[in-house]
């Protein structure tokens, strides 16, 4: 045998037992995590119950546990970073439970931006084009999603919602990953919902307008429809979900769009149902859920089990920068 032909047979064996695999993190808490923005491969940040934000500036070797003054009762679902300095969180609930705040000193101080006045409002998720212009969005009030928004990074106001389609009725989002409500290029943002039913509400005007789409992502009842939404160019896109009241229910969980959104094929190969979705390039597509992670090397014809740990969202920056967070205190990084 050859010395080249020797080479490439020890590369291909090699190959085959270097499979991706997830390696848990130590972080000092036993909060729920939901929240994951991850902004290059040395700064993560992380949020979720207990009115908990985590970060680290060095790649995950250690983790500063960041508390939140006045918010120990809140579940921070969403967390958009900029930079190690700089980040929005999101809390959920109805009324003045929803609430967004910012730091620009990395977490030493907050400043609360905005409180829900109204007790039908119940604010899902935050999503940024830039740091000073961003959206967040409440599940549907008077049959319509409620949107306010930010142009100078400082103030809230609230988005003219009759520009939007209605919702149908037991139409809602999932505050499941922070991931229903998503920003690309330099105006495009979507909206995905489940429950009644299962579209994607696309605006090419930052949220002044929009228009909807089906899917043939699973609806009907209250735990199924979309749940994670990612988008790797204009065109290309991927949505994930399922019931999450079935976790192991493997029909209608997953679809692809080349036209940006306008029409949404449906594929197979998850393991179950997904709440999170990330890119890590234009080939590699990673979903995680309850019951495990699925991983795809050819842009989502194929998919691998990669472990079984129960995690809520995925976050990427590369191959290198590639982390997911669940219940329970739980920080995993790709390997």
């Amino acid at each position: 045998m050859s010395k080249i032909l020797v080479l490439i047979v020890s590369l291909f064996l090699f190959a085959g037992v270097c499979e991706a695999q997830w390696v848990k993190r130590n972080v000092a808490t036993e909060a729920s995590f939901r929240g994951l923005a991850v902004v290059n491969r040395n700064v993560v940040w992380a949020s979720g119950t207990r009115g908990t934000v985590i970060r680290t500036t060095d790649g995950g070797k250690s983790w500063d546990l960041i508390s939140v003054p006045g918010a120990e009762r809140l579940d921070f679902r969403d967390i958009e970073a900029f930079d190690a300095n700089t980040a929005y969180i999101l809390s959920i609930g109805n009324g003045d439970s929803s609430r967004i705040y910012k730091t620009t000193d990395g977490g030493k101080t907050w400043t609360e931006q905005f409180r829900n006045k109204d007790q039908r409002k119940f604010f899902d998720a935050l999503a940024c084009w830039d740091r000073t212009n961003c959206v967040a969005m409440s599940d549907p009030v008077e049959g319509h999603y409620r949107l306010i928004r930010t142009t100078d990074g400082t103030s809230w106001e609230p988005i003219v919602s009759n520009r939007m389609p209605a919702a149908k009725d037991g139409e809602a989002a999932f505050a499941a990953s922070g991931t229903c409500l998503i920003t690309h290029g330099a105006m495009g943002a979507m909206l995905i919902s489940g429950g009644a039913d299962a579209r994607v509400f696309m605006s090419n005007d930052r949220g002044e307008s929009w228009e909807w789409v089906k899917t043939p992502i699973v609806r009907g009842t209250s735990g199924s429809g979309i749940f994670s939404i990612a988008m790797n160019s204009a065109k290309a896109g991927v949505i994930v979900g399922g019931n999450y009241e079935k976790p192991d229910e493997t029909a209608d969980n997953l679809a692809f769009t080349t036209d940006g959104g306008k029409t949404w094929q449906s594929a197979k190969g998850l393991g179950g149902y997904r709440s999170g979705v990330a890119y890590i390039n234009a080939r590699t597509i990673i979903a995680v859920g309850t019951n495990g992670t699925d991983i795809s090397r050819d842009g989502g014809k194929t998919w691998t089990k990669v472990g079984d740990q129960s995690l809520n969202a995925v976050a990427a920056k590369g191959r290198n920068a590639v982390w997911a967070v669940g219940e329970n205190g739980a920080v995993y990084k790709l390997k």
